[in-house]
C-alpha cells in the first residue's frame, strides 16, 4: 500500500557527503539492480558481463583535485537527478512525460508518454538523464519512489536503494523542505551546497564539502579546508559543463 504525504512543501531528496564517499560504486550497482528488477521496464545493458554500457540512473565520477595547500587528492562525485525545484527538463518536454510531483517534489518520467526525443537531456545542465536505446524512452533517478512509500517493506528499507547500500554512509535521504529534518540539519551544520546555483534550477539534492582534517607535523593539511572545498565545487561545475 502506498501512502503519499499531505504536505505540499515536502522536498524529498538526497544529501551526498563528498568527504566520506569512497567511490566504491555500490550505489550504482544497487540502483541498477533495484530499478531493473522492480520499477518499470528493465534498464538495458549492451554487454552486462563485459564493458558496463547501457542505462544507469546513478553514476560516480572520480577527479584528482589539487588544493592550494597540500598534496593532490581524489574526490569521488556521485551524480544522479537533483530533482530541481525549477526543473528545465519538465519545461521543455513536448508531451508532458516529464513532470514534478506536487506532493513530494520528485521529478519523474511517464514512460508511456515519452517519445524519446531527448530534449530533456539537452535541457538538464547536470547530465542526469539517459536515453534507454533499447526501450526508446528517457530514464532517470526516481528516488526509488516504489520503495520509499512501500509499507510492505521494513521501515529501514523505505529509502532509495543507493542510500540503503552505501557502506560509508555518504548518502542521506529525507525531506529538505523541513528545516527540522535530519538532512536539513546536516546541510546547515556542514555547509551543504547546490550544484551550479547560478543556473537558478534550485536543485533539491545537496552536496557536503570535505571537512577539515588533521594536519601532518609539517603543518600541511591532508584535505582541503571548508573554503578550499567550496572552490572544489566551483571547479566541479566547470568540469561538468565540459562533459
Amino acid at each position: 500500500m502506498t501512502t503519499l504525504p499531505s504536505q505540499t512543501d515536502t522536498k524529498l531528496g538526497l544529501v551526498i557527503d563528498l568527504d566520506t564517499c569512497v567511490g566504491c560504486h555500490a550505489c550504482v550497482v544497487s540502483c541498477k539492480g533495484w530499478n531493473t528488477q522492480n520499477y518499470g521496464a528493465p534498464l538495458s545493458d549492451k554487454d552486462a558481463y563485459g564493458t558496463p554500457e547501457g542505462t544507469f540512473l546513478n553514476r560516480v565520477h572520480s577527479y584528482e583535485v589539487q588544493p592550494d595547500q597540500g598534496p593532490a587528492q581524489t574526490v569521488h562525485f556521485p551524480k544522479s537527478c537533483l530533482h530541481c525545484e525549477d526543473a528545465p527538463c519538465v519545461t521543455v518536454c513536448p508531451t508532458g512525460a516529464s513532470y514534478k510531483r506536487t506532493e513530494d517534489g520528485i521529478v519523474l518520467v511517464n514512460e508511456d508518454d515519452c517519445m524519446g526525443c531527448g530534449l530533456c537531456a539537452w535541457a538538464c545542465p547536470y547530465g542526469a538523464r539517459e536515453l534507454d536505446l533499447m526501450a526508446g524512452v528517457m530514464k532517470k533517478c526516481t528516488l526509488c519512489v516504489d520503495r520509499i512509500y512501500n509499507e510492505n517493506l521494513p521501515e529501514e528499507d523505505r529509502v532509495p536503494a543507493c542510500v540503503r547500500t552505501c557502506p560509508s554512509g555518504a548518502r542521506h535521504f529525507g525531506d529538505l523542505g523541513d528545516p527540522n529534518s535530519d538532512v536539513s540539519k546536516l546541510v546547515a551544520e556542514r555547509g551543504g551546497m547546490d550544484l551550479m546555483p547560478e543556473l537558478g534550477t534550485k536543485p533539491v539534492n545537496k552536496y557536503l564539502p570535505p571537512r577539515p582534517k588533521d594536519t601532518l607535523d609539517c603543518g600541511v593539511a591532508l584535505n582541503p579546508v571548508a573554503e578550499e572545498a567550496k572552490g572544489f565545487l566551483g571547479w566541479l561545475d566547470n568540469a561538468l559543463e565540459k562533459m
